[in-house]
């Protein structure tokens, strides 16, 4: 199995405030995020199942309308399609891998 150093992948800032390095296996996308007090990610929905873990700081996720406290100890799954928004309340860390493969997170 091929050893991956999350450290030397490129940062992407997707959104403000979230800084992320990507890498795939076969079937998964995995998100190594720094995230920065008051960043959001918007409303929005994909076929993917999507788990969040907290590991510094916390995120107030929203799914499906019901909004939720993520933070270290803590793991937050999306469902496929459901609608989902995140905001950072405290910066932080977080890891987030997307079920099957998130093409666009190459």
């Amino acid at each position: 199995m091929p050893l991956i150093d999350t450290n030397r992948l490129k940062v992407v800032e997707r959104l403000p405030g979230w800084r992320g390095r990507y890498f795939h296996s076969q079937n998964m996308t995995f998100a190594h995020y720094d995230f920065t007090r008051g960043a959001c990610i918007h409303e929005h929905f994909h076929p993917e199942e999507e788990v969040y873990e907290v590991i510094e700081g916390e995120l107030e996720l929203t799914i499906d309308g019901t909004p939720q406290i993520a933070k270290p100890g803590f793991v937050a799954i999306v469902a496929a399609n459901a609608r989902h928004s995140v905001t950072a309340l405290t910066d932080g860390r977080a890891i987030i891998v997307d079920y099957p493969v998130r093409r666009e997170f190459s």
